[in-house]
């Protein structure tokens, strides 16, 4: 392909960006053009090559009662597991089922009420100065801290670990949504006010658009901290789960299912958190094209 026709496709892709496949193939290939995936790739196995020497290669003394790499994933994708517990065993899905729907649960309660408060807080100074003392009061307060007022407060297993895995999801969404307000330019605002906008116009038109990209960074921060939460709370007070599962096989000296619990958390909360950030993509269009653009 000459230059001129390599430049003439340069140039078209600037004044029509790529859509849906088309921008994300676009994104793969310039993301396999630089050194990040193969370092990425490279940690993983450095992390792995790490683990099987120190547990079942050199028997390291503290981690040989730790089992390894090998071990776990053969127990992991096993019809007739050994410690009773796999990928294909009936309470491996259901103790996955269940954190799901607790965080789904609680991740969207704190998000339908975290991001309206936040907007409201960065919005409106009167607003903030009665609501934002209370919320720095409270959110220093670590999760395990609430444990037994939530045991007081609501019967059962459920509630409580709802509850507990809200609250602190509620913090981090509150807050990041009010930086968000409050790093909109000034100017956005004046120009709005002199276009004659009204209130609820610059509400709608500039201050949840302008805050978009912080809320959706706060989300992915959310969801991992509604994750933690969750499971403390499923070790403390839970009946089912990935965190009690985690429990119950410490407990039982079942270490290869706590390992499986806890590899299952890490794989379940990265795809809870990609699916976060793909909404947010998907909601963020103009900025996803403007950083497609920019080569990022």
């Amino acid at each position: 392909m000459s230059d001129q026709a390599i430049s003439d496709a340069e140039t078209s892709l600037a004044r029509t960006p790529p859509k849906g496949f088309a921008l994300a193939w676009y994104r793969l290939k310039k993301s396999l053009a630089t050194p990040t995936p193969y370092m990425m790739l490279f940690g993983i196995i450095l992390w792995l090559g790490t683990y099987y020497l120190l547990t079942e290669g050199w028997k390291v003394p503290r981690f040989e009662k730790i089992p390894g790499p090998l071990e776990v994933m053969t127990e992991f994708f096993s019809f007739d597991p050994i410690w009773g517990t796999s990928l294909f065993t009936e309470d491996f899905r259901i103790n996955v089922y269940v954190s799901v729907r607790r965080i789904v649960i609680a991740f969207s309660l704190a998000t339908g009420l975290g991001v309206p408060l936040g907007l409201f807080m960065g919005w409106s100074r009167i607003f903030k100065d009665y609501a934002f003392p209370i919320l720095e009061t409270l959110r220093p307060i670590p999760i395990l801290a609430w444990v037994p007022l939530a045991i007081i407060m609501f019967s059962g297993f459920e509630t409580p670990i709802l509850f507990l895995a809200t609250l602190a999801s509620f913090f981090v969404t509150t807050l990041n949504t009010m930086l968000g307000v409050e790093s909109i330019d000034e100017s956005y605002f004046r120009a709005a006010g002199c276009l004659g906008s009204k209130k609820h116009h610059v509400f709608w038109h500039v201050v949840v658009p302008g805050a978009m990209p912080f809320i959706f960074t706060g989300l992915q921060i959310s969801i991992g901290v509604a994750w933690f939460s969750l499971v403390a709370a499923e070790m403390i007070s839970g009946d089912y789960g990935l965190g009690y599962m985690i429990m119950d096989s410490y407990m039982v000296n079942k270490y290869v299912s706590m390992v499986m619990a806890m590899i299952s958390l890490g794989f379940v909360g990265w795809a809870t958190s990609a699916m976060v950030r793909w909404g947010g993509n998907q909601m963020m269009q103009w900025r996803v094209k403007a950083l497609a653009l920019e080569g990022r």
